[in-house]
C-alpha cells in the first residue's frame, strides 16, 4: 500500500513540475491561446509595453506554418484569448477581425520558419532591454538569474530602422541562430521557447538581468561568474522545463487578478 502511494505521488509531482499534455488539437489551441493572453497581461503589468511596439506570438499547433499574435494597436493589458488574432506566414489575418503589425509579421515569421523547435517568440522595447541593447553587447555571468543566457544568446548588431519587410526578418533569425534569446541592437530584447511560458519567461528574465548589469556597471567593475560556475548554473536555470516552471507562479498569479483574460 505504501508502495502504491508513494508512486501516485511521484506521478502527481512529475505532472506538476512538466507542460501538460492534450486529448485534441482544439484543447491545446485553447491552452496555447490562454497562455499568450496572459503573458500580455504580465507583460503589461511589469511595464513593457511602448504605445504598439511589440508582440508575442505562438505557433498553431495544428496549422503549423500559422501563428497566434496580438493584434495590431491593442493594448497589452486589454489582451483576451478571443481578441488574438491568427496569421499565416504570407501576412495573411486568417481568423479575428483586426490587422497585424507588419513588424511583428517580419520578424516572427521567419523565426517561425527558421525554427520549427520554436513554438512562442516574445520581443517588446522594454527599458532595460532597449538601454542594454545600445552597448551592441551580451550580457555577462554576472548573476546565476544571468547564467540562463550563458552561451545561449545572441546579439544582432546592425539596426537598419523598422523592420517591415521579411528580408529583415531573416537576418534577425540567423543572428538568433539556436539559440533562446537575441538582443537587437537599438532596439529591444527577443526570447524563444518550446511553450508560450518558456518564451515569456525568458524575456521576462532577461530584461531584469540588463537592469541588474546596467546597475552593477553603474556602481562599480562586476565580478563575473566563472565559466564552470556559470555553465553549472546554466544547466539548472536555462533548460527549456526550468523556463516553462518559472512561468507558473506567474501565471496563477495574473489569472487571479485579472480572469477575463481567458475569455
Amino acid at each position: 500500500m505504501a508502495t502504491e502511494k508513494t508512486a501516485s505521488q511521484q506521478s502527481v509531482v512529475k505532472g506538476l513540475f512538466q507542460p501538460p499534455s492534450f486529448e485534441s488539437v482544439e484543447e491545446e489551441r485553447q491552452h496555447l491561446k490562454q497562455r499568450l493572453a496572459a503573458a500580455f497581461r504580465l507583460f503589461s503589468k511589469f511595464g513593457f509595453d511602448e504605445g504598439v511596439a511589440g508582440h508575442i506570438t505562438a505557433r498553431d499547433p495544428e496549422k503549423k506554418d500559422h501563428f497566434w499574435v496580438n493584434p495590431f494597436g491593442m493594448h497589452f493589458g486589454q489582451i483576451k484569448a478571443s481578441d488574438l488574432i491568427l496569421v499565416n506566414h504570407e501576412g495573411e489575418v486568417v481568423e479575428g477581425n483586426l490587422p497585424v503589425n507588419r513588424a511583428a509579421f517580419a520578424i516572427h515569421s521567419q523565426i517561425h520558419a527558421a525554427r520549427p523547435d520554436v513554438v512562442a517568440a516574445a520581443h517588446a522595447h522594454s527599458v532595460y532591454g532597449k538601454t542594454w541593447s545600445t552597448l551592441g553587447r551580451k550580457l555577462d555571468p554576472i548573476t546565476q538569474d544571468a547564467c540562463a543566457f550563458y552561451e545561449d544568446h545572441s546579439v544582432f548588431d546592425d539596426y537598419t530602422g523598422l523592420v517591415l519587410d521579411t528580408d529583415e526578418g531573416k537576418r534577425i533569425a540567423e543572428a538568433l541562430g539556436q539559440h533562446k534569446a537575441a538582443i537587437l541592437m537599438n532596439h529591444g530584447l527577443l526570447t524563444v521557447g518550446k511553450t508560450v511560458d518558456e518564451a515569456a519567461w525568458w524575456f521576462i528574465t532577461m530584461e531584469r538581468s540588463c537592469q541588474a548589469q546596467l546597475m552593477a556597471e553603474a556602481v562599480g567593475t562586476p565580478r563575473l561568474i566563472s565559466d564552470e560556475g556559470a555553465k553549472s548554473a546554466a544547466s539548472e536555470v536555462g533548460t527549456t522545463l526550468a523556463g516553462w516552471f518559472q512561468f507558473q507562479p506567474l501565471w496563477s498569479r495574473i489569472v487571479k487578478e485579472q480572469p477575463d483574460l481567458l475569455d
